[in-house]
């Protein structure tokens, strides 16, 4: 396997703590999506393409869309059912979409774009959307402009080397779908949320790059960052920004 491919297929044995504690998504990212996609989720058949635990799609599902969880790792897969049984769950990937021709009205990537071949998975959304259907990819990242998150990414940089990646240019979605002819959107979002720091760490122990790791070299990682949480939040409360960058592609109608 590839360095890429060992950090993807991490996420199975982590997934409690995935869904535990990464964060959700604010109701304005849906409000923005459908103001680029030209459609209301509403009634939308959605694929969410590399979906986890479920947690974009759950609220896709509750702002009325026909959505089906579409992921590749088996342990992931088993949480979203286990927590989710009602949703729709096809084991795929966005490279070769298991899907028909021209049946989806939007398909979405909420943290996992860059899971995949763009070469090939833009030409399957493109291959399985309908005329005027639209991919949407968006990133929830911690915003690097706040000191102690800034602080955090740099000890992990040094530690972990070449793993650790902070989504720094996510944008890069946009090189692979200009080619295409798709009328492009984008939005930006910032937001916050408020949670301890056990769910920070429990956040952390998520992440590919440490989840990749053995306990043993994890395990140390893990007790300095926590002891540079508490500094910074003696009352074990964190206040964790993100910035969420959106892109829309829409195909012609």
């Amino acid at each position: 396997m590839t360095d890429h491919d060992t950090l993807a297929s991490s996420f199975g044995a982590v997934a409690e703590e995935y869904d535990r504690a990464r964060p959700s998504y604010p109701d304005a990212l849906f409000d923005e999506l459908e103001r680029l996609a030209g459609r209301p989720l509403k009634g939308a058949n959605v694929l969410d393409v590399g979906a986890g635990t479920g947690i974009a799609t759950r609220l896709l599902a509750a702002r009325g869309a026909r959505v089906t969880a579409v992921e590749p790792t088996p342990g992931m897969a088993e949480r979203l059912h286990a927590v989710s049984p009602e949703l729709p769950l096809v084991r795929g990937d966005g490279n070769d979409l298991p899907f028909h021709d021209s049946t989806a009205d939007l398909i979405t990537y909420a943290q996992a774009f860059h899971w995949t071949d763009p070469a090939r998975s833009v030409p399957e959304a493109l291959r399985v959307l309908r005329p005027g259907g639209a991919l949407a990819t968006w990133w929830n990242v911690k915003d690097s402009s706040t000191g102690w998150v800034r602080a955090m990414g740099t000890r992990l940089a040094e530690a972990l080397q070449g793993s650790y990646h902070a989504y720094g240019a996510v944008n890069e979605i946009v090189g692979h779908l200009e080619p295409f002819g798709l009328r492009l959107g984008s939005a930006v979002l910032r937001w916050e949320r408020v949670i301890t720091v056990d769910q920070v760490i429990t956040d952390l122990t998520s992440r590919s790059y440490l989840a990749a790791l053995t306990p043993e070299r994890r395990a140390p990682l893990l007790a300095v960052e926590r002891e540079a949480l508490l500094a910074e939040f003696p009352d074990g409360w964190v206040t964790e920004p993100y910035v969420l960058d959106l892109t829309v592609a829409v195909t012609e109608g």
